[in-house]
């Protein structure tokens, strides 16, 4: 059987190359002509995700290199959406103790305003700097659309990777 640390650092590592993925094939040209539907990010949902299942696995440095690496790599605004996620996710594992409580539609609609918050603090700050932003129409697509995929990221966290919540009882011993 693995040991706690090995097994943390094997999802760690896991999440890095999820993240790795999704914005590999987000690069890929698989069509050359515009998209009229803007994807919903993955990147997002996977995180906030895994963060509310297991915070251990996916440490606040670890979201900041992430979410600074597709910012780089999509050009975007560097940082700007890295450190909104951050802020997200640190506030997502701050209340995730709590969630526990609310069961799965309390968690979808609180991981929905957090990234609803994110997405238009985003778009608030590129407006105070004054850069060029795509139309609102797309963004609002994308939003309902990251949060509509949150589930499914959810199931298959839980069922394909075995990214589950810490039974109370683990971390009873744990606290002890």
């Amino acid at each position: 059987m693995d040991s706690p640390t090995s097994q943390l650092w094997s999802k760690r590592v896991l999440y890095l190359f999820l993240a790795m993925l999704i914005l590999f094939l987000h690069l890929l040209p698989l069509d050359t002509k515009p998209d009229r539907w803007p994807f919903p990010d993955f990147l997002i949902a996977l995180t906030f995700a895994w963060v509310l299942r297991r915070p251990e696995y996916v440490p606040t440095l670890l979201v900041a290199f992430v979410m600074l690496m597709a910012d780089l790599l999509l050009q975007r605004p560097p940082g700007l959406l890295a450190a909104l996620v951050v802020l997200g996710a640190s506030y997502l594992r701050s209340a995730a103790h709590g969630m526990r409580d609310l069961g799965f539609v309390g968690e979808c609609s609180t991981v929905a305003v957090v990234v609803t918050a994110v997405f238009m603090l985003n778009r608030v700050i590129l407006a105070i700097l004054s850069v060029q932003q795509a139309a609102f129409g797309p963004l609002v697509i994308q939003l309902v659309l990251t949060i509509a995929v949150y589930p499914l990221i959810v199931l298959l966290s839980q069922n394909i990777f075995g990214v589950r919540r810490a039974s109370v009882s683990n971390n009873s011993i744990v606290g002890a």
